[in-house]
């Protein structure tokens, strides 16, 4: 008497199992007339230099070249503003302010010159144990990565299997590659955002994976989970 097998599942069911990958393109503002001598934090009227203006040319280029873009969100910042704007032109597409993308509210440190606040005993504490720290009369590192986290995962919940640009800033970008290195907040100083380097985060049902790290320069189209 013959026996009957299960048969397998075909590949058209499988194929709609898998899971949809969200990509998530986090950028750095470009270049300010200040950038590397002061903590602007969130002051208001800090421009692009032409170097900026340049730098985000650049990485619109970059951007404009992968097959589809589902939205362009900035930081409300000027700088960050500035540097959305010909992204969302090379892909016709109007950046979307979203407020969890600011920079960190530095509190009374916003404005000092860097040369001085690496002075200040408070410093090695910034650089080396910043998960404790919290900037006199601003915010703390903690929950800074906290609103940034939680901002990309709002963002990516409304495109499910899109691609997104977030225009952000070097804080933010760093603290959400390590949130999704699963790196302890204390190491996070460790990661290197440059002005307008590109990073890349890819979020499945598994959690995410991150593609790339201040990218200055290439293509993106090959960028996927392996």
């Amino acid at each position: 008497m013959a026996t009957r097998t299960s048969t397998p599942p075909t590949s058209t069911k499988h194929a709609k199992a898998a899971p949809k990958v969200t990509t998530v393109i986090l950028v750095r503002h470009g270049q300010t007339p200040s950038t590397g001598k002061i903590l602007p934090g969130r002051a208001p009227r800090l421009h692009l230099a032409d170097v900026g203006h340049e730098q985000a040319v650049r990485a619109a280029t970059r951007i404009g070249e992968l097959e589809a873009v589902d939205a362009v969100y900035t930081s409300p910042l000027e700088r960050a503003r500035e540097t959305a704007a010909p992204i969302g032109k090379v892909r016709d597409l109007k950046p979307i302010v979203e407020r969890g993308l600011l920079e960190c509210d530095f509190g009374d440190w916003t404005g000092a010159e860097l040369a001085k606040l690496m002075k200040l005993p408070e410093w090695a504490t910034v650089q080396r144990a910043p998960s404790t720290f919290t900037f006199p009369g601003g915010e703390s590192f903690s929950s800074m990565q906290h609103r940034i986290v939680s901002a990309i995962d709002k963002l990516r919940a409304a495109h499910p299997g899109g691609t997104i640009v977030c225009v952000s800033h070097a804080d933010p970008i760093k603290a959400a590659v390590a949130h999704a290195l699963g790196t302890h907040l204390d190491l996070f100083q460790r990661i290197v955002i440059s002005t307008c380097a590109i990073s890349v985060l890819a979020f499945t049902r598994g959690g995410p994976a991150v593609l790339a790290v201040n990218s200055t320069g290439g293509s993106l189209k090959e960028l996927r989970p392996s």
